[in-house]
């Protein structure tokens, strides 16, 4: 792994107005598309397939691989739909990026749809981020306006539209089959599995689906070549990534750094955990990912790494908690949020989520009874698995590692609530008043 950060796809963040097509192309912008245009699509896959990119929307499949999925020899038109609908609890860098340089998300769009030979592709953007979504559609309006997009890009006789799309601001639409029922402007639900996208997505058609990071990695990888991008990172997981990290750390925010990083070194360059406290425990990929503790912060963040530790890489949204926290609190307020998303679709998920509350209010407020720990977990070996999407797996894994881990803060459940173990104004990152928490602590046992 490289020993330095990595400024790459954040390099131009600084810039004035880097937001802007005069900004980026004085940074470089665009010339990979040159470079990519003048190769054949199979060529320019083998070199994203030979650098070793993963998705970085948090299941880390080559990206080149799944691009050589697509049928080349079906009718059908061929689609790219970059998933920017960025709402798994603590991830914050895909609309950063947006925010700060959404022409390198172009720039990415235009190699990859002429590598799988797409002419329409779409940014399915979240829909409560508004100034974002407008910043994206400038870009693209300058990008048109330049030649960069419609027909004839660059004289190559290579035809792309592209368009920015706003969900309407569900967490199930992140799932890629769930985000085509959406876009094709049904209700945001899973597609059952096989036909996959590659051969049915959109439309009935091809369509690639790719994470907003994934798709604006391909630029640099196109300039500088498959071995400079493997050159970092690690043996499997090659390349820098954007980690975000937030909660009770010094200095939040977004680092980017080569693959294989660890939390300690993170928190180095954040300064640590906020003064006068200590790590208790974090999430490695946002709340759907196992959580770990200060014994795991030297084990490398990437995606071999994390499933080492029992866990996954996802989001790479380091979330930080200090001793001040309640386990059970956090667990119960997640699940609070899976069960408020889930789709209804499937049972378990529908089902299982609002039980689970259920019984994480009754940890929360003291009143759990003997072998409520043991129905916990039943409960989460009878969702987990069962559902069409990830959302009920991510649900259970919140609570089973709590449980694994702090076992005897649920035990406490049994006879004292979470608020007086761990008083929750001194967990806020802001002043609160102490009379409003507890409100929410009591507006929990309703």
């Amino acid at each position: 792994m490289s020993d330095t950060l990595t400024p790459v796809l954040t390099a131009n963040w600084g810039t004035d107005k880097s937001w802007t097509l005069k900004a980026y192309r004085a940074a470089g912008g665009y010339a990979a598309v040159g470079k990519a245009l003048k190769q054949t699509p199979a060529e320019v896959t083998g070199i994203v397939k030979d650098s070793g990119l993963r998705g970085r929307g948090g299941a880390g499949f080559p990206t080149g691989m799944k691009w050589s999925f697509v049928p080349q020899d079906n009718p059908n038109p061929k689609y790219l739909v970059v998933n920017a609908d960025e709402s798994e609890p603590g991830t914050c860098k895909d609309i950063p990026l947006l925010l700060a340089s959404p022409h390198t998300l172009i720039e990415g769009m235009i190699i990859s749809a002429y590598a799988i030979n797409c002419h329409t592709a779409f940014v399915y953007i979240r829909g409560e981020v508004l100034h974002v979504h407008r910043r994206m559609q400038q870009a693209v309006a300058e990008a048109y306006a330049a030649g960069l997009l419609g027909a004839d890009i660059l004289g190559s006789g290579y035809d792309l539209d592209i368009i920015v799309h706003a969900g309407a601001g569900a967490y199930i639409c992140g799932e890629e089959t769930a985000l085509l029922d959406s876009l094709e402007g049904m209700r945001g639900q899973p597609r059952l599995r096989p036909p996959f996208p590659a051969v049915a997505g959109l439309y009935a058609s091809p369509t690639v689906i790719n994470n907003v990071e994934s798709i604006a990695s391909v630029p640099a990888i196109i300039n500088n070549g498959a071995a400079w991008f493997a050159g970092m990172g690690t043996e499997k997981s090659n390349g820098m990534t954007i980690y975000s990290l937030s909660g009770h750390v010094a200095r939040p925010g977004q680092i980017e750094a080569p693959m294989g990083i660890t939390l300690r070194q993170l928190l180095e360059l954040t300064g640590g955990v906020r003064e006068g406290h200590k790590l208790k425990f974090w999430t490695p990929g946002g709340s759907s990912t196992p959580i770990l503790t200060a014994e795991h912060l030297d084990v490398p963040l990437d995606y071999e790494g994390m499933a080492g530790a029992g866990t996954m890489l996802g989001t790479k949204a380091l979330q930080i908690f200090d001793e001040t926290t309640s386990v059970v609190r956090t667990t119960l307020r997640w699940n609070e949020f899976y069960k408020h998303e889930s789709c209804g679709k499937c049972t378990p998920c529908r089902e299982g989520t609002w039980w689970l509350v259920q019984l994480l209010r009754d940890f929360e407020a003291g009143r759990a009874v003997e072998g409520d720990i043991e129905k916990l977990l039943d409960m989460c070996d009878n969702i987990g698995g069962r559902s069409f999407c990830a959302l009920a797996d991510g649900a259970v894994a919140c609570v089973t590692s709590a449980v694994r881990y702090f076992r005897s803060e649920f035990e406490a459940g049994y006879t004292t609530p979470a608020w007086e173990l761990f008083p929750y104004e001194r967990s806020a990152l802001f002043p609160v008043r102490t009379k409003q928490l507890v409100t929410s602590g009591e507006g929990a046992d309703a």
